[in-house]
């Protein structure tokens, strides 16, 4: 796996497996073979397309959009929106969507927050 510390400039193609720790700005696509671990920030989209795979544990600027089978696991932030087109995409009760949810297609699952991730007043 390859493990990314630094930040990228420009519009990216992720198809191999890629840990990202540090940063991207610009846009992200994952393809076909890509086992992508976002645990930094991307400055920008990330389009997981047909087979692509990804859980974003960090930061994302912009939407992320799942395409037909693709696989996402969202952990982390979202600034804008999360629009299923046809994939799998899981939200964690962690997570946070700043924008909307948006399935066109595909399966969205939400997990409830547990009353023990409730905070306490």
């Amino acid at each position: 796996m390859r493990d990314e510390m630094g930040h990228l400039v420009g519009d990216t193609t992720i198809a191999e497996p890629f840990a990202l720790w540090g940063s991207i700005t610009g846009n992200v696509i994952a393809v076909k073979g890509s086992k992508f671990y976002v645990r930094g920030v991307i400055y920008g989209d990330l389009d997981v397309q047909r087979d692509g795979r990804v859980h974003i544990f960090g930061n994302i600027s912009g939407n992320v959009t799942v395409q037909r089978r693709a696989k996402v696991i969202l952990s982390g932030i979202v600034a804008g929106d999360a629009i299923n087109r046809g994939g799998r995409l899981y939200i964690e009760s962690a997570a946070q969507i700043l924008g909307e949810v948006k399935t066109e297609a595909g399966e969205t699952k939400v997990e409830k927050p547990q009353s023990g991730d409730l905070p306490t007043t």
